[in-house]
């Protein structure tokens, strides 16, 4: 009973001190609540950023999930003999947290297509694959295929334990200074039609 009164005691002080009028904690009042908003904030925002940084909200639009979430299912991104899964934002979206922030204001325009509904069909959506897919292979070559080095290095491979051709292209692939999208497209989603002149193109413009 005594520890609640000395308790109740210094919450007491505490607060008669915030709510004296002089301008010594006027000013403390201000910056204490300054903080804890700022920290509310900043942990909400946070909180918000990483809620839309799942597979769980990626699917939860029927575009992606009808179209390149079910291309993914089954792929050796989604199952394979380590368990270890990428999923959507292991791809899509950058860990470093200035790119992260700037990868997702440009997704803001997806919500602007959504109620657009420029894919809201299989038809609109293979009549967009090529242009989306461009758009991807080019933010990533421009990264140096960033986002795919996350779980893949040259400097970790041991090529000794790949098959021939895989330890030839890697071998050659770091002489050549190329990156992980040059090589491996349509690896988790299917490729689109005219997937190899846009390609070309995508080399010619570097």
């Amino acid at each position: 009973m005594s520890e609640l009164k000395e308790k109740g005691g210094l919450f007491n002080r505490i607060w008669a001190l915030l709510n004296r009028p002089s301008k010594k904690t006027s000013a403390g009042k201000l910056l204490l609540v300054g903080l804890v908003a700022g920290i509310v904030f900043w942990g909400g925002f946070n909180w918000s950023l990483e809620l839309t940084n799942t597979e769980s909200f990626c699917i939860s639009c029927h575009e992606m999930e009808q179209n390149p979430y079910r291309e993914y299912v089954g792929t050796v991104h989604d199952a394979n003999a380590s368990g270890v899964r990428a999923t959507c934002p292991d791809c899509h979206v950058p860990r470093p947290w200035i790119y992260k922030i700037q990868r997702k204001i440009q997704a803001s325009n997806e919500l602007w297509h959504k109620m657009l509904g420029t894919i809201d069909t299989r038809e609109k959506y293979e009549d967009q694959r090529l242009k989306m897919a461009t758009r991807e292979w080019k933010r990533m070559k421009a990264s140096d295929s960033r986002e795919c080095r996350n779980c893949h290095n040259f400097m970790s491979m041991d090529v000794s334990k790949q098959n021939r051709r895989a330890r030839n292209r890697h071998l050659e692939a770091q002489e050549d200074g190329k990156t992980c999208i040059d090589c491996h497209k349509g690896i988790a989603h299917e490729l689109p039609a005219g997937a190899f002149t846009a390609e070309q193109e995508l080399e010619n413009a570097h």
